[in-house]
């Protein structure tokens, strides 16, 4: 799969490489976000979201599991940290999230049999400091073109 890799200073910045890639999505698609914890995966999303027109909060639904926006479009925001795996019923749970919305989908490695093909997948590493390491990848190339997009401070992989 194609990747884009970028170096991101601060939380602004990993905000705005998600704003980039935010436009290119359309409801149905799923973007997996993984990375170890205080990677800025939370962060991510909230870029994402105030690209796509949501003004209010944008929390980690840990211990909620999701959380549904409304903005130009519907957000879903998935936190599978505390599954195992997914049962066909916490599948069923899960399943309205999916319907008519742009999904984000972090710790997703729980759920990776039983989530529908992700549009995107997102990695990021804790480098030192606030700095991050953002890799996207997707089949879409004109999606990766747009998360890589010339930003301040950021620099693309190889």
């Amino acid at each position: 799969m194609p990747t884009v890799e970028l170096e991101s200073r601060s939380a602004d910045e990993t905000e705005a490489i998600a704003a980039r890639l935010a436009p290119g999505l359309r409801p149905g698609d799923v973007v997996l976000v993984s990375g170890e914890l205080g990677a800025g995966k939370t962060t991510f999303v909230r870029g994402a979201c105030r690209a796509l027109g949501i003004t209010g909060r944008v929390t980690s639904p840990t211990f909620t599991i999701g959380h549904r926006y409304g903005g130009r479009v519907d957000v879903s925001h998935l936190d599978l940290y505390r599954f195992r795996g997914l049962s066909p019923a916490e599948w069923g749970d899960l399943e309205p999230y999916f319907q008519d919305a742009i999904v984000f989908v972090e710790w997703p490695e729980a759920g990776i049999h039983a989530l529908p093909e992700p549009r995107a997948r997102i990695r990021l590493v804790h480098l030192s400091g606030d700095v991050r390491l953002v890799s996207v990848d997707s089949d879409d190339r004109a999606l990766l073109e747009e998360a890589g997009g010339a930003g301040p401070g950021l620099r693309h992989g190889d």
